[in-house]
């Protein structure tokens, strides 16, 4: 049996604006750092033995966080534009309060949350499912049948089309599915890559 381990970015400078961030390469604010930090306080009972994350230096930098306040600085860390946020194509830079009322709430709705509506020149979740789910099941999937535990510090997105995965969650229920800044998703993994057991870890709870 492995741990799977996702995890949120902090909150980033653009979360705090409230902006549509996607592929811009952002940092943590300060509460993302202590969001990070909290994050592992939360896994001091899990050993990390591998680490994925995205091109992104706010994943990045909340696993480099997460990694040396649990000791585990050395471990081996793959870095893949596969689980990089998803595209948000003219949305990008764009507060969310002021797109809501360009746009009116039927389609805000559709752009922020839908399964396979992409907003003008961006990706769907179903894009990002796409390139998220082949690097999950060639890279991260065979470090947990070899039994290592992962830890997987990416994006709001790429962590919502793995979930999807992992829990068959449905194409039209999907847009239930909010995973916060700093929140941790814990899944059990046997030898097969099936889950065993889930558990969410939140600094807010």
């Amino acid at each position: 049996m492995s741990y799977l381990v996702l995890v949120r970015h902090g909150q980033s400078e653009w979360n705090l604006l409230n902006k549509w961030t996607g592929w811009t390469d952002i940092e943590l604010s300060k509460q993302g750092r202590e969001e990070a930090k909290k994050a592992a306080e939360l896994l001091k009972d899990i050993t990390i033995h591998k680490a994925h994350t995205s091109d992104l230096k706010r994943a990045q930098e909340t696993l480099e966080i997460i990694l040396n306040e649990l000791g585990h600085s050395d471990i081996d860390v793959k870095k893949a534009h596969q689980i990089k946020e998803r595209h948000y194509g003219d949305l990008t830079g764009m507060n969310k309060d002021e797109a809501k009322a360009n746009f009116g709430e039927e389609k805000f709705k559709l752009y922020r949350r839908s399964w396979d509506v992409p907003p003008p020149n961006g990706e769907s979740l179903k894009d990002t499912y796409d390139r998220a789910i082949p690097y999950y099941e060639q890279e991260i999937l065979k470090d947990l049948k070899e039994g290592h535990n992962v830890l997987v510090a990416a994006h709001g997105n790429s962590l919502r089309a793995i979930v999807k995965y992992l829990e068959n969650i449905a194409d039209d229920k999907i847009s239930e599915l909010e995973i916060g800044t700093g929140v941790i998703h814990v899944y059990e993994i046997d030898e097969n890559g099936e889950i065993l057991n889930k558990e969410i870890r939140d600094h807010n709870k």
